[in-house]
């Protein structure tokens, strides 16, 4: 909360303050940017007359680099007689919120506020109520309405084609075809008739017209994944189709108009290749209209038994048996470095479940981890870890 006034602050930090939430004070508009900047806030409640920035610029700034606060507007004059809700059972902050709108006229306000608390649903496909999680859920429903091209940036095994489908799935062209292409999957020979296609004739072998991916996602979207792999000779003629929105297929002079949404994923540092001249500086830049990033699992422990309690159910679903997690097993799963991420979990689940020979309960003996991190035989686990 940003206000010249620290009568205003103290008022208001008792009265939003319910145990389960953080409330930190600043003292103006500066203050209350650089602390955005610190974590993972939700509200921000703002007095109109600050000491050092106008409000309003302070709002168009929050708007462009922290799209998902909420902002409440308050007027330190109109709040002087502000009494903070009474202490006692009951006192929740929804009750709060109640008794501090119908008090100073700012009920429709902080209803909005509130509404910020509430947990967001995860995205399709995707699992975990963690922190980081959460803030990636609101981030991607946020821009998943809008033409915007996104880079999804994350290790591997941690679910960017999750997130680049749900990218689609909550989008208005949701109907219309989800195309993926794999840059590194592809030969660079053929990469770009692959992308663009070509007309009959175009070579030797080319006995039909292709149309080619782009041209394949019209009206829906086209992800591309590990774009870092994306040769040079193919980045000028992206960046120009992402500029025109027009594709010129291999051996035609005919320049076709295509309606695609874009959306691309690595696990490569962009910003380094860009500074080591493998990727160019203006196709970052145009690809990154929006970033997304997705954490890593050991920056998000508290999801992983719900994680790997879904690949049991998935398990159990197949081979029509019932299996769980010993309370041992899910401590050692939760203190793994998880290199592989999520996909490392799923094989180290599926691995124990088989190891368990029927049994309808994962040991910490079952657990074999094949990364580097920490990797033991499954002899030498069971001696290490029975005791757990």
């Amino acid at each position: 909360m940003a206000s010249p006034s620290l009568s205003l602050r103290e008022q208001i930090r008792r009265s939003v303050w319910d145990g389960a939430c953080l409330v930190e004070e600043v003292s103006g508009g500066a203050d209350a940017l650089v602390k955005l900047e610190s974590g993972d806030w939700q509200v921000l409640f703002l007095d109109r007359r600050l000491p050092d920035l106008d409000a309003e610029e302070v709002i168009q700034i929050i708007k462009v680099r922290f799209p998902g606060i909420e902002v409440v507007l308050l007027d330190s004059n109109a709040t002087k007689g502000w009494t903070p809700p009474r202490p006692g059972k009951g006192n929740s902050w929804a009750q709060g919120r109640k008794e501090i709108g119908e008090e100073n006229g700012l009920e429709g306000s902080w209803r909005g506020a509130v509404a910020e608390r509430d947990p967001i649903q995860p995205l399709p496909g995707m699992i975990g109520s963690s922190v980081v999680m959460q803030r990636l859920y609101r981030m991607t429903r946020l821009v998943a309405s809008r033409p915007t091209t996104v880079l999804v940036t994350g290790a591997t095994g941690t679910g960017k084609e999750l997130v680049a489908r749900a990218l689609h799935q909550l989008s208005p062209r949701s109907a219309g075809p989800f195309v993926v292409v794999n840059c590194a999957a592809i030969p660079e020979s053929l990469l770009e008739s692959e992308l663009f296609g070509f007309a009959r004739g175009a070579f030797t072998g080319a006995v039909q017209a292709y149309a080619g991916k782009i041209h394949a996602a019209q009206g829906g979207t086209l992800f591309l994944d590990e774009i870092g792999d994306l040769p040079l000779s193919l980045q000028a003629k992206l960046l120009r189709f992402l500029e025109q929105k027009e594709v010129q297929r291999l051996g035609s002079s005919e320049s076709l108009r295509v309606d695609v949404r874009v959306v691309a994923a690595t696990n490569a540092n962009l910003s380094q290749q860009v500074e080591e001249g493998k990727f160019r500086e203006d196709l970052y830049y145009r690809l990154s209209a929006f970033p997304l990033e997705i954490p890593p699992l050991r920056d998000r422990r508290e999801d992983i038994a719900a994680l790997a309690g879904h690949f049991l159910q998935q398990i159990a679903a197949a081979s029509h048996t019932s299996i769980k997690l010993s309370p041992g097993a899910a401590r050692r799963l939760e203190a793994h470095g998880w290199s592989g991420n999520v996909r490392e979990l799923q094989q180290v689940v599926e691995r124990a479940s088989i190891l368990a020979e029927g049994g309808r309960e994962i040991l910490t003996e079952h657990l074999y981890f094949s990364s580097p991190t920490r990797t033991l035989p499954v002899a030498a686990k069971s001696a290490a870890w029975r005791s757990e």
